[in-house]
């Protein structure tokens, strides 16, 4: 989990001009803060490595409850990006959420380009503050309730 974290901040770390020790230092603390976050705040949440053709690829967060299922987390590391992977697994939610007549939700960070992944999957923008963009998929009202 922490190889996948450290990825996806590796383009950010480069700009730093930071030691590579340096670096992991810091990656290692703000990977320990946000997962006890997580923990803290979804404590039921699953968490899934994600494994493409026998490799792990990334990560994945998901906390379910009666009210909502929130996609707490999703990462998926630079070279295996753009190849469907998340496209498919939050596919996946969205399907689970349209079965289940559950809204799915995410917060994600303004900027990233995953947003236009989110609003092409059917997501839509339910609120901000000055960092993150709160979005949400809302099942269709006729899809009958599966048990």
């Amino acid at each position: 989990m922490f190889g996948v974290y450290a990825n996806t901040r590796e383009e950010e770390m480069k700009l730093w001009g930071w030691s590579v020790q340096q670096q992991e230092v810091f990656l290692r603390m703000q990977f320990d803060v946000r997962r006890r976050s997580y923990i803290t705040a979804y404590p039921s949440a699953e968490e899934s490595i994600i494994i493409h053709a026998d490799l792990p690829v990334g990560s994945m967060m998901i906390s379910r409850s009666s009210a909502e299922i929130r996609l707490v987390d999703i990462a998926v590391v630079s070279e295996y990006r753009n190849r469907g992977i998340g496209t498919g697994l939050i596919g996946a939610l969205t399907k689970e959420a349209a079965r289940s007549t559950t809204v799915l939700r995410l917060s994600v960070l303004q900027g990233n380009p995953a947003i236009h992944l989110y609003e092409r999957l059917g997501f839509v923008v339910t609120g901000r503050d000055s960092m993150y963009l709160e979005m949400e998929y809302q099942p269709s009202p006729n899809v009958e309730k599966v048990p």
